[in-house]
C-alpha cells in the first residue's frame, strides 16, 4: 500500500493479527470479517480490498461486504488476478469474483487488457491505474556491475505453487541452453526455487532434469528478502516468468524498474504491462526462448547506460506520484458518493 498512498493524506491502518498465525501474516485477512469491520467502523473511511478472496466463502465474503454496505463504508477493489496463481481449479475463485465485483463501489486494475475482460464479464468498468515502482531507492539507483562475459538467465520456481509450469520451464531452459553450445559468448540459466515446496517429488525430478545440462544450474533457497530479490535480478540479463495461468505479475515490474527484460508465457495480461521489455515465449518451442536470450543481451546493455538509467528511474518515480494522485482522487470520490447516498438511503427507512 505504501506505493499507492500518499501518507499525507491517506492514513493505511495497519493488517490486524491473525489468530494463531507467526506475526507479520496477515492473510487470512481479517479485515475482510464483518467482527473486525463493526469493531473498526469508526477508524475507517473507506475498504480497498487487493488479495485474499480465497480465504472465504462467497457467503461470507458477501456478509462482509454486505456488512461495509451497512456501515456505509465504500468498497474499492483492485482487480490484481482474474485468475488466482495459488489455484489449479478455478471455480471457487470465480464464483468470489462474482461477488465482489459487482458488489464494489469501485473497481481499478493494472492494464487495459484486464479492465476490458472484466467489462465483458461482468460489464463493469474499471479505473486502469499501473503499476507503481516497487524496487527500493526509488528504482534502479545503484550504479551497475561491470557485466560478465557470459550471458545469464534466470527464473524462480517459488514454492512450487500451481501456476508455475515448474518442469516444462526446466526442460526448456536445458533445451534452449542446447541451442547455444558453440557459441562465443555462453549462456548460464539460474533456476532457483524455495527450500520449502508444495511438491516434495517434482522438486527432485526437476533437480535431476537440471543437473543434465551443465549451463542449467538449478540453487535451492530460502525465502529471500526484497533486497536479495533486486540483487538477484540486477545481475541478470532475462528473467523468465514460465507460467500456466495468471493475469499480472509483480516480477515483471520489479524487473522492468532494474532494466532487465523479461520473457513468459502468453498468460493473462503480463504481456502489457510493460510490452517494450517483455518477450512471450512458448515452454514447448525452446527456441522461442532462444530468441529471447538474444534480444536480451542487446536490450541489457542499452538499459544499463547511465542516461537510460536515470530516465527510466525518474519516470517511475513520476509514475509513482500519479498513482498516489489517482488513489487518493478514487478514495475521496468514493467517500464523499457515500456521504450523499446516506441521506437518501436513510430517508427511503
Amino acid at each position: 500500500m505504501d506505493a499507492i498512498t500518499d501518507r499525507r493524506f491517506v492514513e493505511v491502518l495497519p493488517d490486524p493479527p491473525v489468530p494463531g498465525a507467526p506475526d507479520g501474516q496477515w492473510w487470512p485477512p481479517v479485515a475482510l470479517t464483518t467482527g473486525w469491520l463493526r469493531a473498526n467502523a469508526d477508524h475507517l473511511d473507506a475498504l480497498h480490498v487487493h488479495f485474499g478472496l480465497e480465504s472465504f466463502s462467497p457467503a461470507e465474503l458477501r456478509a462482509a461486504l454486505a456488512t461495509a454496505r451497512d456501515l456505509r463504508l465504500p468498497v474499492i477493489y483492485t482487480v490484481h488476478d482474474l485468475e488466482n496463481p495459488q489455484l489449479l481449479d478455478q471455480t471457487g475463485y470465480v464464483d468470489l469474483l462474482d461477488v465482489i465485483i459487482p458488489a464494489a463501489d469501485h473497481l481499478t486494475t493494472l492494464t487495459a487488457g484486464a479492465d476490458a475482460e472484466v467489462g465483458h464479464r461482468w460489464g463493469r468498468e474499471c479505473a486502469v491505474i499501473p503499476h507503481p515502482l516497487l524496487a527500493g531507492d526509488g528504482g534502479d539507483a545503484r550504479t551497475p556491475a561491470p557485466r560478465s562475459e557470459e550471458v545469464r538467465v534466470g527464473m524462480h520456481l517459488r514454492d512450487l505453487r500451481p501456476n508455475i509450469d515448474a518442469a516444462g520451464a526446466v526442460r526448456a531452459a536445458a533445451a534452449a541452453a542446447d541451442l547455444f553450445e558453440g557459441d562465443e559468448t555462453p549462456v548460464i540459466i539460474e533456476i532457483l526455487m524455495n527450500e520449502r515446496v508444495r511438491d516434495a517429488e517434482l522438486a527432485v525430478r526437476l533437480k535431476t532434469l537440471a543437473a543434465q545440462h551443465p549451463s542449467v544450474h538449478l540453487r535451492r533457497t530460502a525465502r529471500m528478502t526484497d533486497v536479495d530479490v533486486e540483487a538477484w535480478l540486477a545481475e541478470l540479463d532475462l528473467f523468465v516468468v514460465p507460467y500456466r495461468h495468471g493475469t499480472h505479475s509483480g516480477w515483471a515490474e520489479l524487473c522492468f524498474d532494474l532494466g532487465v527484460p523479461v520473457a513468459g508465457t502468453a498468460v493473462g495480461h503480463i504481456a502489457s504491462q510493460h510490452p517494450s521489455s517483455f518477450s512471450i515465449i512458448d515452454l514447448d518451442d525452446p527456441a522461442t526462448l532462444a530468441a529471447a536470450i538474444r534480444r536480451a543481451r542487446v536490450s541489457r546493455q542499452a538499459a544499463d547506460e547511465p542516461a537510460v538509467r536515470d530516465a527510466r528511474r525518474r519516470a517511475r518515480l513520476r509514475e509513482r506520484d500519479e498513482v498516489r494522485a489517482a488513489h487518493l482522487a478514487l478514495y475521496r470520490r468514493a467517500i464523499d458518493e457515500g456521504a450523499r447516498r446516506r441521506p437518501a438511503e436513510e430517508g427511503r427507512r
